[in-house]
């Protein structure tokens, strides 16, 4: 009977099994499947075009409009120019390191997941994979939440009524029937968006590149005309000078980049569909400070004329305004708001894919590769999404959006570790097969599968940020640290691949290269199985090696591009 029982468990779970590479050993099944091996020449299909679109589309998201209100508002606010300025800088600068992780994915198409085992270890990658998992899987809540919202205005648009729907459901609950019903028909109209894969899921991304712009202008426009002008914002000056200046404005540039944590190392996860590296290095590198420097800047001309046209305060978030906009509208101005919401909700839905669904869903394929998928992954990180209940989360009383953001910040010495390891320390050298092999003999493999090196310098990137995070989710800690934490990203990122690549400098590393030795184009028929006899010359030929050989100049005593067997396709 027990054995009856073992085998329907095992028939069962071989049917839930996604596709492999045939003659896989089981720990390669628990490195690779289709969605995690490199991506083959015929999926290589996004150009720069593509990734034009795709960040445009982007960039028109409500996150961006608002940027710039914690800038200008409050005691100590800045002037709107000087605000737009820090969203340039900020921008730029997030480009730049979107387009440093992004050229590893491009050469070499392979992911995040698999970029981590290079720096962390085969096994130790785990943690940062899983780490970047549960933060899109809550991200994917809160941003379907706040689609949830652009959903009520599309309905009231069309029937007023909506807006005072009866509602069942008991105070503790913490919403109400209207906004849960908003925010379910999101999600589940969001649910045919994952199943595409991520290669094909391009065409989304330029038909939100039309159509959310299009949006944002058409309020620009519909805002200035309906103030007679461009507002009070526009016209006043800063509140801060001296030293708060400064502070302001380097806070202003750290939140553009901080905005970015997640995506930087999540941009192995597209660019690895490029046809070529430059397609997604030119394309990213001017796109992202435009299309965000633009939004930005809409947003504050349609806050300040928002002051005008209600009096008062600018209404920084735009879905309040568009329902203040809905107040006694007659049938072209309801159609507008419709259009305007849909636009928004479109936007809602590309950033919830390319940021959260997308990045769960191969994050969750490196976690259990045998029976995960990228597909599978993204309707984990949606079930995920609609349980958690994100209208607790964004509460007012609430501040755990506030450490969600300041988290975000850590992901700094991750993309620390990963920029210092493949630029400085090998060199952008890289042995693809070996970074899906469990032998102790690959030179990713370290002590048991973790690299305490890669450890080290993570921790280092964090320790350096640790107080100040205290401090902004509400703890009262010293003005250093606070300072410190202002400088947020720039100090994880450095001090973690600054001591990485000290570490490996005084206890080297195997697989590295002396001079700039790029060799993805040799990744052309992605095969990691290894057969026995194959298995057993590359453990002969690695203890053969010394580590001071392989580091040597020459590419045959590194086996460049010249050993099939070692690592190279």
């Amino acid at each position: 009977m027990d054995r009856l029982k073992r085998s329907k468990a095992r028939y069962y779970a071989d049917k839930l099994a996604v596709d492999a590479e045939p003659g896989l050993t089981n720990a390669q099944l628990m490195l690779t499947n289709h969605d995690l091996k490199p991506v083959e020449p015929e999926r290589r299909q996004w150009g720069p075009w593509n990734f034009v679109g795709f960040w445009i589309a982007d960039s028109f998201n409500i996150n961006t409009w608002m940027i710039s209100s914690s800038m200008i508002s409050g005691p100590k606010g800045i002037s709107w120019w000087q605000s737009w300025l820090c969203v340039w800088i900020g921008y730029s600068i997030a480009a730049c390191f979107i387009c440093m992780t992004g050229r590893i994915g491009a050469t070499y198409h392979i992911s995040f997941p698999v970029v981590t085992r290079a720096s962390f270890g085969i096994w130790g990658s785990l943690w940062p994979v899983f780490n970047r998992a549960a933060m899109a899987c809550i991200w994917y809540g809160v941003q379907s939440w706040i689609g949830g919202e652009c959903v009520t205005l599309m309905l009231r648009s069309i029937w007023s009524s909506y807006k005072d729907l009866p509602n069942s459901l008991s105070a503790s609950s913490g919403t109400n029937t209207r906004d849960y019903l908003s925010f379910f028909l999101f999600w589940f109209f969001s649910l045919p968006a994952i199943w595409f894969p991520v290669h094909k899921i391009r065409h989304l991304f330029t038909v939100k590149a039309y159509f959310v712009p299009a949006g944002g202008v058409t309020f620009f426009i519909w805002a200035i005309v309906r103030a007679h002008g461009i507002g009070p914002i526009v016209k006043q000056g800063g509140k801060a000078s001296g030293s708060d200046l400064g502070w302001a404005m380097v806070q202003g540039i750290m939140s553009s980049i901080a905005n970015f944590a997640t995506l930087i190392v999540n941009d192995p996860d597209f660019a690895r569909f490029a046809r070529k590296p430059k397609d997604a290095f030119w394309s990213q590198l001017l796109t992202i400070p435009i299309g965000f420097a633009v939004t930005s800047f809409i947003g504050i001309i349609v806050s300040s004329s928002s002051a005008v046209i209600f009096g008062g305060d600018p209404i920084w978030n735009p879905l309040d305004l568009l329902g203040m906009f809905l107040d006694k509208a007659n049938h072209g101005e309801r159609f507008g708001v419709f259009i305007i919401s849909a636009a928004f909700a479109l936007a809602q839905l590309g950033t919830n894919i390319a940021a959260n669904s997308v990045s769960a869903g191969t994050d969750m394929t490196a976690l259990l590769p045998r029976y995960l998928n990228i597909r599978r992954g993204g309707y984990i990180c949606a079930a995920v999404g609609l349980a958690m209940c994100p209208w607790n989360l964004l509460s007012s009383s609430n501040n755990f959006t506030t450490y969600l953001s300041a988290y975000s910040v850590f992901l700094s010495s991750i993309a620390g570790v990963i920029v210092c390891d493949y630029y400085f320390v090998r060199k952008g050298y890289l042995q693809i097969r070996d970074l899906y092999s469990a032998q102790p003999a690959s030179p990713y493999y370290y002590s048991f599968g973790f690299s305490w090196r890669g450890y080290t310098a993570y921790i280092c990137g964090i320790l350096i940020n640790i107080v100040g995070f205290v401090g902004a989710i509400g703890k009262k800690v010293p003005k250093g640290a606070t300072y410190l934490y202002n400088l947020n990203f720039f100090c994880g990122f450095i001090v973690a691949s600054g001591s990485y690549y000290l570490l490996c400098r005084f206890f080297p590393v195997a697989a590295t290269s002396y001079r700039w030795m790029e060799i993805g184009d040799e990744v052309r028929n992605p095969s990691v199985a290894y057969d026995a006899e194959e298995g057993q010359q590359i453990a002969d030929k690695v203890a053969e090696v010394s580590p001071e050989r392989m580091k040597g100049d020459g590419d045959e005593e590194m086996g460049v591009g010249r050993d099939k067997k070692f690592g190279i396709f």
